[in-house]
C-alpha cells in the first residue's frame, strides 16, 4: 500500500488520542479524496473514537458504499447500533462479520457481552464508554513501506512453523482423526431468569408463542445442535425470531446459529431434509437452512465468478415438477442440462419473503441419478 502524508498524519495525531487535530487533518484534505475509501473509513473511525457518534455513521455508510462486505465498517456499524440498544440489528452485523472473518475479535467478544448481558437494563448498565470502546473497530496505522511488510510476513511465517513444530512434538495440537462427540450446551443454556421472562406482549409478530412454548422451542433447538442436526435447529430458532419471543430468547437464538456449520454431502442428516412444499408454504423459518433437492437444471449462466440456473425440483424423472428455484454459485461450476442433478444449498428470502433462492454449496450429477 502506497504511503500517504495526510492520512498517515491523521493516524499518527489519532494513535496519541489526539482526535481533534486527526479530523481536522482530515476535514481541510476532504476534496482531494473524493470516494477514497481510505479516507472515509479513517474518518469515521476516528469519530467513533472521539465520540462523535453521528458523524461516525455519515462517513460509515460512505464507505460501505464503496466496499459492502468490509469487515471493519460492519463493526463499526454493529457498535453504533448496539450503543442504540438495537441489538437484533447489532447481532446481525456481527454475524455477517464472522461469515467474512471467523476469527475476528472484536465479533466474538461483542457476542459474548450481548448474550452475558441480554436483559435491556443490564445491557444499559454495562455500557460505559470505555467498555464500548473495547468493540470499536481499529483505527488504521500509518502505512509502511512494501520492504518492511515483506520482512515481517517472513518474521511471523518462521514463528508460526516452528510454534507448529513445538506443539506437534509435544501433542498439543489436536489430531484430526478424532470422533466428534456432542457439542457442548452449558454455554447457551438458559438463565433462570430468561426462562422467567422469554416471552413479550407488546408488538406484531408473526408467530405468537406461550411461555413454555417459547422456552421448549428453544430447548428443542439447543438439543438438535448438540447433537449436530443443525438444520433441524435452525427451523426452531427461525420460529424464535419471528415470534413474540423475548429479545434476550432472541439474542440467544442467533448467537447459536452462528455457531453452525456448512454441511456437506457427506455429513448432511437427510432426515431433515425439508421438503420443497413445506418451504414453499412457510419459507421464513427456513431461512439460511440448508437442503438436497433433486431435479433438473435450465437457464444456465456460467462465468469465471458465478454459476446460476433454474432448479427444476422434483422434474429428475421428468414426470412431476415441484416447483421452480432460482440457484447460484459463487464460482464457475460444469453443469449437464441433460442429465438430473442433487444440489445443496442454503435457502435465501427473496423480496416479500414470499419466494426463495438458494445459494449453492455443492452440486452432485452421476449416472446414478438417472
Amino acid at each position: 500500500m502506497k504511503a500517504d502524508p495526510i492520512l498517515n498524519k491523521a493516524s499518527y495525531l489519532a494513535k496519541k488520542r489526539d482526535y481533534d487535530g486527526a479530523l481536522k487533518t482530515l476535514k481541510d484534505e476532504e476534496d482531494r479524496y473524493n470516494r477514497s475509501f481510505r479516507y472515509y473509513y479513517l474518518y469515521a473511525a476516528i469519530c467513533l473514537y472521539s465520540g462523535n457518534f453521528v458523524e461516525a455513521h455519515e462517513y460509515f455508510n460512505l464507505a460501505r458504499k464503496i466496499k459492502i462486505n468490509d469487515p471493519n465498517t460492519m463493526l463499526g456499524f454493529a457498535v453504533l447500533n448496539l450503543k442504540r440498544m438495537n441489538t437484533v440489528q447489532a447481532v446481525n452485523y456481527y454475524l455477517n462479520v464472522q461469515e467474512i472473518d471467523p476469527d475476528n475479535k472484536i465479533a466474538k467478544r461483542a457476542l459474548l457481552v450481548i448474550k452475558k448481558y441480554s436483559a435491556s437494563e443490564a445491557l444499559s448498565d454495562w455500557m460505559t464508554y470505555d467498555r464500548l470502546s473495547k468493540l470499536f473497530p481499529p483505527i488504521p496505522p500509518p502505512a509502511i513501506d512494501s520492504k518492511t511488510i515483506f520482512n515481517a510476513s517472513l518474521i511471523f511465517a518462521a514463528v508460526l512453523i516452528f510454534s507448529y513444530i513445538v506443539l506437534a512434538a509435544v501433542n498439543i495440537l489436536p489430531s484430526p482423526f478424532k470422533t466428534r462427540g456432542q457439542r457442548p450446551a452449558s454455554e447457551y443454556t438458559l438463565s433462570s431468569q430468561e426462562k422467567k421472562e422469554p416471552v413479550q406482549v407488546d408488538g406484531f409478530y408473526r408467530y405468537i408463542l406461550t411461555q413454555d412454548q417459547a422456552v421448549n422451542q428453544y430447548e428443542r433447538a439447543l438439543s438438535l445442535f448438540t447433537s449436530y442436526r443443525d438444520e433441524a435447529a435452525k427451523i426452531n430458532l427461525n420460529r424464535i425470531l419471528e415470534s413474540n419471543a423475548s429479545q434476550a430468547l432472541k439474542n440467544r437464538a442467533a448467537i447459536l446459529l452462528n455457531n453452525m456449520e456448512v454441511p456437506g454431502f457427506d455429513n448432511f442428516k437427510r432426515a431433515d431434509n425439508p421438503l420443497f412444499s413445506d418451504v414453499k408454504n412457510e419459507p421464513v423459518i427456513y431461512r439460511n437452512v440448508h437442503v438436497i433437492w433433486r431435479g433438473m437444471a435450465t437457464n444456465v449462466e456460467v462465468t469465471d465468478e458465478y454459476t446460476s440456473f433454474d432448479l427444476l425440483v422434483g422434474y429428475d424423472t421428468r414426470r412431476t415438477l415441484e416447483g421452480i428455484v432460482p440457484v447460484i454459485f459463487y464460482s464457475p461450476v460444469a453443469i449437464n442440462t441433460e442429465r438430473p442433478l442433487e444440489v445443496l444449498g442454503k435457502i435465501a428470502l427473496l423480496s416479500g419473503y414470499s419466494d426463495i433462492s438458494l445459494e449453492g454449496v455443492a452440486i452432485h450429477q452421476s449416472g446414478r441419478l438417472e
